[in-house]
């Protein structure tokens, strides 16, 4: 028989190893995080040299250094990423919840057909399209511009985030829709005027993935942006590599990567439990 003192020892015992385990995980994920932020305030000469975290010569210098390192300063560059990702975050919106109302509500010729069309794309990688999209984009004299990286978004080409508020879309009540359609509602009123209000949640976790995907992209602005008026904040860090085996600014690199995370911590922090409810609600409900 098993004294309930040592039941509870144990119990006890059992959550301080669970505890520990998760922090050594936590630890090993952000230990990258940690050294680059703990490098940004090293000389360049003992980034590589100094193996302890805490620098022994704190240089506070990289980060006012970095933001001018480059022929255009980083305020351009954090310019064009939230134009970018913000009319992303627009053109997301409008366009995946008007698609997704209509594969939920609206009944059309071969509605499953193109459903299950649409979901196939996710299984398409990206590298598959990029030739094509390169060439169709690049006879639209769109090359070198930021039309590439906006425009798609208002054509619906996220099918992640059409089959999420497809789901959600499903789950609310029918009845609601007739009894607006009996008030004289058409599927635009009832669109806008009922289903967009209690869709909140899922709105809001779309925004905020499409506003970190896009903000972290670097493929895409990498193929369709030649002049570093226009980089974002990704190839900007990328310019601090010399590729040609010059002199490379890893100081200063380093110190603006550590800056260029904190619109995404802040972003995350700020809505990470309409994150988290957006996606248990678009994921369970039928």
């Amino acid at each position: 028989m098993t004294m309930p003192g040592t039941s509870r020892k144990s119990a006890a015992w059992q959550s301080v190893s669970r505890h520990v385990i998760l922090l050594l995980a936590a630890f090993g994920m952000l230990y990258p995080l940690i050294w680059m932020a703990a490098s940004s305030f090293k000389p360049d000469n003992m980034i590589f040299t100094q193996p302890s975290l805490i620098p022994s010569v704190w240089d506070f210098s990289n980060y006012a250094s970095g933001w001018h390192a480059l022929r255009v300063d980083f305020t351009t560059f954090y310019k064009n990423s939230f134009l970018i990702s913000a009319l992303a975050v627009i053109g997301n919106l409008m366009a995946c919840s008007l698609t997704a109302y209509a594969f939920a509500r609206l009944n059309f010729r071969f509605r499953r057909f193109w459903f299950a069309m649409m979901m196939g794309t996710l299984m398409l990688p990206y590298h598959v399209t990029l030739v094509p999209q390169y060439i169709l984009f690049l006879n639209l004299g769109w090359v070198n511009t930021y039309l590439p990286l906006i425009v798609p978004r208002f054509l619906a080409v996220d099918a992640f985030f059409i089959f999420l508020m497809v789901q959600f879309f499903r789950g609310i009540p029918r009845e609601i829709d007739e009894a607006a359609i009996m008030d004289g509602c058409g599927p635009w009123r009832i669109y806008w005027r009922i289903m967009l209000p209690l869709s909140t949640p899922v709105l809001a976790t779309a925004a905020i993935f499409s506003f970190i995907w896009t903000y972290d992209d670097f493929l895409a602005p990498l193929i369709y942006l030649n002049d570093m008026r226009q980089y974002t904040v990704p190839l900007a860090l990328r310019a601090f590599i010399d590729s040609s085996g010059g002199e490379s600014l890893y100081g200063e690199m380093f110190a603006m990567s550590t800056l260029s995370l904190l619109p995404v911590f802040l972003v995350f922090l700020a809505f990470q439990r309409l994150i988290i409810r957006g996606v248990a609600l678009g994921a369970l409900k039928r």
